[in-house]
């Protein structure tokens, strides 16, 4: 494993741990009350919670150390000019499953990653409705914590039995949906909002994520960066690659996230 530039120390984990369950404190202060919504610029929500939580977040992540920048979804825009020389970087969802959020179905996380090279090497992600945390890092291993449970180390499932579990978005499925599911004889589905998918591949819940539809970096980082801390991995459609991140355009490829002794024996891969 080479050495990071940053160091995953415990410090650093329990820091942004707290940061993230501040900002989810926040984001419930808002979920509380009849809320306004608006549209951004590109036709997606965005309420008061996502900008009181990236507030906490940016603050928090500065005060632990000035010096590593931070890219958020709902901070200032950085030019790919000054971003690509960027060698080690926070990415940062305050907010994830904004929809969720509105519907109320308590599927929503904060997302905290720090990205070094384009790759996550460790990642927060917290649900603060359910008070359910992730944490990971390949130095430390992936873990989980329910509410006041201890905390518990987490594996990506290794094998299938007879019936492959998939997690998807709550969306209809799409024809390529249907396509990629027809290679199974038998699978059932999960429907689960934000980064939570990705999270539930990491701690065996279900097999595999296949996305098929758009994502941006801050969506997938965190839960990238513990699912590799599993054993698992998120690789691009077509390419058998995974994905990186602070590209010139932050929009990920399709993309599958599981085990890759699973994903390498698809037929979508071969």
């Amino acid at each position: 494993m080479p050495k990071l530039k940053v160091q995953i120390t415990k410090d650093l984990i329990q820091e942004v741990i707290r940061i993230s369950r501040q900002a989810g404190d926040a984001i419930m202060e808002v979920y509380h009350t009849d809320f306004d919504v608006q549209l951004k610029d590109d036709l997606s929500p965005v309420t008061q919670a996502d900008k009181k939580a990236n507030a906490i977040i940016e603050r928090g992540l500065k005060s632990f150390d000035p010096t590593i920048p931070i890219l958020s979804e709902e901070g200032h825009q950085i030019a790919y000019k000054e971003r690509k020389e960027w060698e080690i970087f926070w990415l940062v969802d305050p907010l994830d499953g904004t929809k969720d959020f509105i519907k109320k179905n308590g599927e929503f996380t904060v997302n905290i990653a720090l990205v070094e090279d384009q790759t996550p090497v460790f990642g927060v992600v917290y649900a603060p409705a359910i008070d359910l945390l992730f944490w990971g890092s390949l130095e430390n291993g992936a873990w989980k914590k329910e509410t006041d449970n201890p905390a518990e180390i987490m594996k990506v499932a290794a094998q299938i039995d007879k019936t492959v579990k998939i997690a998807t978005s709550r969306s209809h499925p799409s024809d390529k949906m249907n396509i990629f599911l027809a290679q199974f004889e038998k699978y059932k589905l999960h429907p689960i909002g934000s980064s939570l998918k990705i999270c539930f591949v990491s701690d065996g819940s279900v097999h595999l994520y296949p996305r098929l539809g758009p994502t941006m970096e801050w969506d997938t980082a965190a839960a990238h960066a513990v699912l590799r801390a599993s054993g698992g991995e998120m690789i691009q459609f077509g390419i058998s690659s995974p994905l990186q991140y602070n590209k010139k355009e932050l929009l990920n490829p399709k993309f599958i996230a599981g085990n890759l002794s699973i994903i390498n024996g698809l037929d979508t891969f071969n």
